[in-house]
């Protein structure tokens, strides 16, 4: 089973993709760097309390190589979020100024190890990730750069996954 569950801001997505792996082992794949209380108190504060809410049988991997993380897996993985993940790829190589071209270069090298690793697994995967065409995206360079390449990975990713679940206001569409 190959899941990308896609949905707004604070639509239940990670609720969904969390209930899809119910309490059994699991991996929870946290994909970018760890909020830092001091400089962001309030997603910290968001982060612990899915912390809390996770299956105590779940163990977390804080990383940015989502395709080792899920080449690795010896239970099934939750990855929560691309969005996160991106902005974390992006950052690492200092590229938010460079080139568009250049910067989607980078980016789909990387998503094509994920979709590979996706490939192989033997593991259930649910992916989750922020459907751009329902979120607000600041209309500046940087903004605009993030919406279209996190709809880039999102359409490589859904291509690699047997289904999509589309989550708005905690109601689930299976596309």
């Amino acid at each position: 089973m190959r899941i990308l569950v896609t949905g707004g801001v604070r639509s239940g997505k990670s609720t969904h993709a969390e209930a899809l792996l119910g309490d059994e082992p699991a991996t929870y794949v946290a994909p970018g760097p760890s909020p830092d209380v001091e400089t962001d108190p309030d997603w910290a504060a968001r982060i612990d309390a899915h912390r809390v809410r996770r299956p105590g049988s779940w163990t977390t991997l804080e990383t940015q190589d989502l395709a080792s993380a899920i080449g690795d897996a010896h239970v099934p993985v939750l990855v929560d979020c691309l969005g996160t993940w991106l902005t974390a790829v992006v950052d690492a190589a200092e590229a938010w100024e460079q080139d568009s071209d250049d910067v989607l270069g980078l980016v789909l090298a990387r998503v094509d190890e994920v979709v590979e690793a996706l490939a192989a697994c033997e593991q259930d995967v649910v992916l989750v990730t922020n459907e751009v065409g329902l979120g607000v995206v600041p209309e500046h360079r940087s903004g605009r750069l993030f919406r279209d390449l996190l709809g880039t990975v999102n359409q490589r990713v859904a291509a690699a996954c047997d289904e999509v679940h589309l989550v708005v206001a905690g109601r689930v569409l299976r596309l």
